[in-house]
């Protein structure tokens, strides 16, 4: 069996699985032509799901199965060329630990004025002001799976009040309070800071719309490491530009990258980031264990036994 394995191995070693699977031919390559042309006899593609095109399907007629290395796979919806019964896979599981530490970087910049402090320094200017701390704050976090989970583990050692908002898990330990999702608005109201963490659907699309950013306090901040559509940016763009949010800490954006006249870019109250919320010096090690298991289930006719099937 052949195994293609398409990214820059940055996000799984493709030596190591050589080493774990010695009669499988395992490829692997960051090039896209190259890709297409070794792509033709693979049963297993290996990549990260915003990275799989059309061409790439049509060069590979023998897939069965694409493992991919990020959690969302909505981008695999938008392919003409994707055959149903082809299997996918994601990585969910292995991005709580950068993914909670990005919002966490966000909570503290964003409310002690970080962006202020490096624009005061670039000037050589002296400035202070009172340092907000995160205790006793509230963290209202949309979407409560894996990430969610690690998220409020983080939050909670910091003294925080832990919102969710799950239609799935009315109840979850160590969560101070969790709402359905027809109760939004009122979570909003509650957060110091609300964190997006769903998935795009079609559901989740503009999910964070004009009426629940009313429904945030003047103080609050919103952070999005999830899609950015699940936010109607221009809504946000509103709020933020009138001072009716304090400001926003963004991984993720609506066009990506964000068109150069785009306002968030200078604006003083928001932390821009390019989508590296799943990103991690310790990923090749967090989706490695995940890989193993799923291609030697799947390389013994075990497709019941393997995890994460989308």
């Amino acid at each position: 069996m052949e195994v293609l394995v398409f990214e820059n191995g940055s996000h799984i070693n493709a030596a190591a699985l050589r080493r774990e699977f010695p009669d499988l031919k395992i490829h692997d390559t960051a090039d896209t032509a190259e890709a297409l042309r070794l792509g033709g006899n693979a049963e297993v593609l290996v990549a990260l799901a915003h990275h799989v095109s059309d061409d790439l399907l049509t060069a590979m007629p023998k897939l069965r199965w694409i493992a991919a290395l990020t959690t969302g796979t909505d981008h695999l919806n938008g392919l003409k060329h994707l055959r149903k019964n082809v299997l996918v896979t994601n990585g969910r599981g292995i991005h709580g630990p950068q993914m909670s530490e990005l919002a966490i970087m966000n909570m503290i910049a964003l409310s002690r004025r970080l962006p202020q402090m490096q624009r005061n320094q670039a000037a050589a200017k002296w400035e202070r002001w009172p340092q907000p701390v995160l205790q006793e704050k509230t963290v209202v976090i949309i979407g409560v799976g894996q990430i969610g989970e690690c998220l409020a583990d983080r939050c909670r050692a910091f003294g925080m009040k832990i919102v969710g908002v799950s239609d799935a898990r009315p109840k979850i330990p160590g969560f101070d309070k969790v709402f359905p999702r027809t109760k939004l608005k009122d979570a909003a109201a509650l957060a110091d800071f609300l964190v997006v963490l769903v998935p795009l659907t079609a559901e989740t699309q503009h999910m964070i719309s004009d009426d629940v950013l009313a429904a945030m306090k003047p103080s609050s901040f919103i952070i999005n490491i999830a899609r950015g559509d699940v936010i109607d940016e221009a809504a946000l763009i509103r709020r933020l530009q009138d001072g009716r949010i304090a400001g926003a800490g963004l991984d993720v954006f609506a066009e990506e990258p964000p068109a150069p006249d785009n306002p968030l870019w200078s604006m003083p109250n928001v932390i821009m980031t390019p989508r590296i919320g799943g990103m991690s010096d310790r990923y090749p090690e967090q989706a490695f264990p995940l890989m193993v298991h799923n291609l030697r289930a799947f390389a013994d006719g075990r497709l019941k036994d393997m995890r994460n099937v989308v």
